[in-house]
């Protein structure tokens, strides 16, 4: 069910009260019940009703979204029609159309409008703290609790994977909790970016200015993307004093401090570093103990003590490795029916163990290696195209590339055909679950992995 794909927030505020009007022959025809449904319908939801339609073996449909308030009537004013390629073979609509599982759709929580999805599990009760990151989670608690009242902006910086996108949800979903009146808006820098871009194309740029001058709170992952982008650095700047000087809360993350943002004008970097600096350092042992233990709280095998040491003392500098880690170990313990131990553990993980020097890793090289294991172009791995197989290939890629480099899931995205950032964590989800339950699976991300470190 469609319900059991997505958060119940996205499902109250989004699919709730859609309903399927009609099929008059290539064309389907759907009700919502405002312009804003509509709109998130539009620029969100689209792979996901795609997804659907295609699963149940009627792709390409064009979708009329029409808004029909119980006041008013359908119109054709009130609809956005959507052309996709249209199957000569359909007749009646299926009532069962809006509820159909489809594998594209993440299992993630609410957004803002033309803003990056917020999960519902980052929050500062599941973020581990220790003496690594205590300072930029309490800053980013402090800025949640009374937004524009302690550090107005609040910059956190630090290497991939050490959890600042982790902070700048849980702010978000925070203050939309406890703030119900506030406009919250967390988009990556890149985003921004291309919404700017598009706003010059289009002629839309007073849209664009209202949409992040006008919020309560704007959190920017991902800062450092505005090194040497003049013309995004000028809209960033008047964006920035339009909500300081309106007294409306300002978080940005970056993999490096201001001062080290190379090409940042001097008034942006000045404002960057009026409010907070808060570096997050790579964790300590204890904190890492710490952030195994938790994660092992949700895996099929319990993991004993020693062999969580044993992890936590030879993966020291990344979060995502720690918990990729994780994941394999216990994922091969349930596979096999062995005893998870210290000398599985050592066994499992001795490619990310071992004392030579890994090879560089890039984007191209998993893409070439996924191509070369599973038989695929990569043209076919970067393309549309849904067949099982080619699927499987795709999101073990996703795996593998978000397990092995710091990119980001819109970076992520972007190499696999630019694709919408929540396709690559429905794969990464889902392919961490399958891990644990198929073997091919768990075979296919370690013979990937293995071929990729050892450049075979």
């Amino acid at each position: 069910m469609l319900r059991e794909q997505v958060s119940e927030a996205v499902w109250l505020t989004t699919f709730s009260a859609v309903t399927a009007l009609h099929l008059d022959g290539s064309q389907l025809a759907i009700a919502v019940p405002n312009s804003l449904v509509k709109e998130r319908i539009e620029n969100r939801y689209l792979p996901l009703v795609d997804g659907v339609l295609t699963d149940i073996g009627k792709p390409g449909l064009r979708l009329v979204i029409e808004v029909r308030t119980e006041d008013a009537p359908l119109t054709g004013d009130a609809s956005i029609t959507l052309d996709r390629d249209i199957p000569k073979s359909i007749h009646n609509p299926d009532p069962g159309l809006l509820t159909t599982p489809v594998e594209t759709v993440d299992n993630i929580g609410q957004s803002g409008e033309l803003g990056l999805t917020v999960s519902p599990r980052y929050t500062f009760e599941a973020f581990v703290t220790g003496t690594s990151n205590r300072f930029a989670h309490a800053a980013a608690m402090s800025v949640a609790e009374t937004p524009a009242r302690s550090y107005n902006p609040l910059f956190i910086y630090g290497d991939a994977g050490l959890g600042k996108t982790h902070l700048l949800q849980a702010i978000s979903n925070y203050v939309r909790e406890n703030y119900a009146t506030y406009q919250v808006r967390y988009v990556s820098t890149e985003q921004f970016l291309n919404q700017y871009v598009d706003a010059i194309r289009q002629n839309t740029l007073s849209e664009f200015k209202k949409r992040y001058r006008e919020v309560e709170v704007l959190l920017l992952d991902d800062i450092q993307f505005i090194e040497g982008k003049e013309g995004l650095q000028e809209e960033l700047f008047h964006t920035f004093e339009s909500l300081y000087q309106a007294n409306r809360q300002i978080v940005l993350s970056s993999d490096r401090p201001p001062d080290a943002i190379s090409t940042l004008e001097d008034r942006l970097r000045s404002r960057f570093k009026m409010g907070l600096t808060t570096e997050i350092n790579p964790p300590e042992l204890e904190t890492r103990l710490a952030i195994l233990r938790k994660k092992a709280e949700g895996e099929p095998v319990a993991p004993s003590p020693e062999v969580l040491e044993f992890i936590a003392s030879n993966i020291t500098n990344n979060i995502r490795e720690l918990e990729g880690a994780l994941i394999r170990v216990c994922a091969y313990a349930s596979l096999t029916n062995q005893v998870l131990d210290v000398p599985l553990a050592e066994f499992v993980l001795d490619d990310l163990i071992s004392d030579t020097q890994p090879r560089p890793i890039t984007p191209a090289l998993i893409l070439e290696k996924t191509s070369e294991m599973f038989a695929f172009p990569i043209e076919e791995i970067r393309g549309q195209s849904r067949r099982r197989p080619l699927v499987t290939a795709r999101q073990v890629g996703m795996y593998v590339m978000r397990e092995l480099t710091d990119l980001s899931y819109p970076a992520i995205a972007r190499e696999f055909g630019g694709r919408d950032h929540t396709t690559v964590i429905h794969a990464v989800e889902k392919i961490s679950g399958l891990m644990k339950e198929r073997r091919q699976i768990y075979d296919q991300v370690t013979e990937l992995t293995q071929r990729i470190r050892s450049g075979e």
